[in-house]
């Protein structure tokens, strides 16, 4: 628990009092609504001392409540303990969500506050409606936390940097023709683009604003006939890259002019944006007179579909990603065996080490996981000096990590194989398996969605009576965010757009399973959307794996496979081996010729 946390809600609470506000709602997000934030915009983080990705708080006079899910139950209770905010646990049956217990607290002419900069334009429009039904009030003017925070960090200045056009394989030139010609078709005259990932994206560069995302704060306000301007930190870029872009029609302006810009435009303009994708802090700078065109970003969907030369980069980034896991599980493995002291924190340290020695490798694409027995059961543990786990040669270890290289984003998880394992462990790593095994075999028509398949990978899981509180896959970025819309694989969702699993769309596909207490299991491979066959009955669709290293067959009771299961963990073994036999040597060769051995 962070000590300073209740003398902070204090002062938050005295704000809200001097400006009459019942209710402040403090998010997760930044100008951007990125998933990740820099320093400056983690004002839930710094009021709550919850540090998890996701969560949102609310304070009124006589309640502080930190809603988060159910991958962060366990770390939301440690953390929060003895805070004065409560738990309030997000999609769980009969729980209210935070929206829901706002408008059963608020009355008559009361007032809900929260940031503009850090809440989406769609959503403040249907909170305002819903609020006036019982009427109540929003202000997004108000930014209460920000307030009272008075070493609240400075915005990054980290410098930004062209992606190599080797890497890059498509021209941004190129890239803003293909946006044009999607804002043609929508009728727009400009667009506003605030995602920072859809910026670095159609812009061919990447930064280091956000920790482990190569992504830069900046806004791009898109002409259809003409120039697009960049807004963003002049000081973070050289004259030569300034240069280029202008080459390209880009023009550079400050970062906090974009709602000059915005109130330039006039009645005659037609300006598309993604009232998801954009604070209304920033879309109230838009004149009354001028036709707002609410769609998603073009850019967000001809990202998710990677080209054949990005897909070249990634296989190969693959490759190194997964030779280096095999040397740093290799040493692992041994330093464990000879008893030697290993912590979770080493698990870290070799897995960087390793990856920062293979070409075109950046950093990590988010901070690794390393689960020992127990820890394993909270899904996005994280070990740290004061609070981590010594491994021993029995047990399950987890490991969820990525790396971000020039050609490519990798995101992976295994579970380790540390000595002896009980029958229930094994057990149950198997059964996980098996749901991967199904969705990473499955076909599906052309226009299926992620809702329409996340039931195969649960479905050996659900046969036994279990299941797991998170999502089975999400989108990836190229050299960009490891989470990547506008795609993925989870339960359906009352109201939920349905996003076609298109060829070239990359999808994590990570089935789990958490036992407090006890021990956690997921097994994680990325995947490709690749085209299948053609039938009477239309097109077809399947996975093409890309993660290329090995399960711990010693984790596992091959005996619950059935043969097309262990077909294919034969088969995706022998891929494995043959990708990754010319990266390594000695002892490294030893053991994934050991590990990629057929059942």
């Amino acid at each position: 628990m962070d000590h300073a946390t209740p003398a902070r809600l204090t002062a938050l609470r005295q704000a809200m009092r001097q400006h009459d506000v019942a209710a402040c709602l403090i998010p997760t997000a930044d100008p951007h609504l990125s998933e990740y934030l820099p320093a400056h915009w983690q004002a839930r983080e710094w009021l709550s001392g919850f540090t998890g990705s996701a969560g949102t708080l609310v304070v009124t006079a006589d309640h502080a409540g930190l809603w988060t899910d159910g991958r962060y139950f366990a770390q939301a209770a440690k953390e929060l303990a003895g805070s004065g905010i409560e738990l309030m646990k997000q999609r769980v049956a009969h729980a209210p969500e935070h929206i829901d217990w706002l408008l059963d607290h608020l009355g008559e002419g009361q007032t809900l506050a929260v940031a503009g900069d850090s809440f989406p334009l769609a959503a403040a429009h249907g909170l305002a409606r819903r609020l006036e039904r019982i009427g109540a009030h929003l202000r997004t003017d108000l930014d209460l936390p920000g307030q009272i925070w008075p070493d609240r960090p400075a915005l990054p200045a980290a410098p930004i940097v062209e992606h190599p056009a080797r890497y890059a394989t498509q021209p941004r030139a190129d890239k803003l023709g293909r946006l044009r010609t999607a804002m043609r078709k929508l009728g727009a005259t400009h667009h506003l683009v605030s995602s920072l990932d859809d910026i670095a994206w159609l812009t061919n560069l990447r930064g280091s604003d956000v920790e482990c995302n190569p992504v830069f704060l900046a806004h791009l306000l898109v002409q259809v006939e003409g120039h697009a301007t960049l807004f963003v930190d002049r000081g973070k870029l050289t004259d030569a890259l300034v240069s280029a872009l202008g080459a390209d029609h880009v023009r550079i302006a400050d970062y906090a002019t974009v709602t000059d810009a915005l109130s330039e435009l006039g009645a005659q303009d037609r300006l598309l944006l993604d009232g998801n994708r954009v604070v209304g802090a920033v879309a109230s700078a838009i004149p009354a007179a001028t036709t707002l065109i609410e769609a998603p970003n073009p850019s967000t969907l001809l990202k998710a579909r990677k080209t054949e030369a990005e897909l070249e980069h990634i296989r190969d980034a693959m490759r190194r990603d997964g030779a280096a896991l095999a040397r740093a599980f290799r040493r692992l493995e041994e330093r464990v065996t000879a008893g030697m002291t290993q912590t979770e924190l080493d698990v870290d340290a070799l897995l960087l080490e390793e990856r920062s020695i293979q070409p075109n490798f950046v950093g990590e694409s988010f901070s690794t996981i390393a689960g020992y027995q127990a820890n394993g059961a909270l899904p996005h543990y994280h070990a740290t000096p004061e609070a981590h786990s010594t491994l021993k040669p029995q047990g399950l270890l987890l490991v969820d990590s990525g790396g971000q290289y020039l050609g490519g984003t990798t995101d992976i998880t295994r579970v380790l194989a540390l000595g002896e394992t009980t029958a229930e462990q094994r057990r149950d790593a198997t059964l996980v398996l098996k749901g991967m095994i199904a969705l990473s075999r499955a076909r599906f028509p052309r226009g299926a969605s992620g809702p329409q398949l996340d039931a195969l990978a649960r479905a050996p899981l659900w046969a036994s009576g279990m299941d797991f509180g998170h999502g089975t896959g999400h989108g990836v970025g190229y050299f960009l965010n490891v989470h990547e819309g506008p795609h993925g694989i989870r339960p359906p969702a009352s109201g939920a757009t349905l996003v076609p699993l298109d060829p070239g769309m990359i999808t994590s596909i990570e089935p789990g399973l958490y036992k407090p207490g006890r021990h956690g299991i997921r097994h994680e491979n990325l995947a490709v959307v690749i085209e299948a066959d053609k039938t009477e009955f239309g097109e077809f669709y399947a996975f093409e794996t890309l993660t290329l290293c090995p399960f711990d067959r010693r984790a596992l009771e091959p005996g619950l496979l059935n043969p097309e299961e262990r077909a294919w963990l034969d088969d995706y073994h022998a891929t494995v081996r043959a990708a990754l036999s010319p990266l390594l040597e000695d002892a490294d060769l030893a053991w994934l010729e050991r590990h990629c051995a057929p059942l």
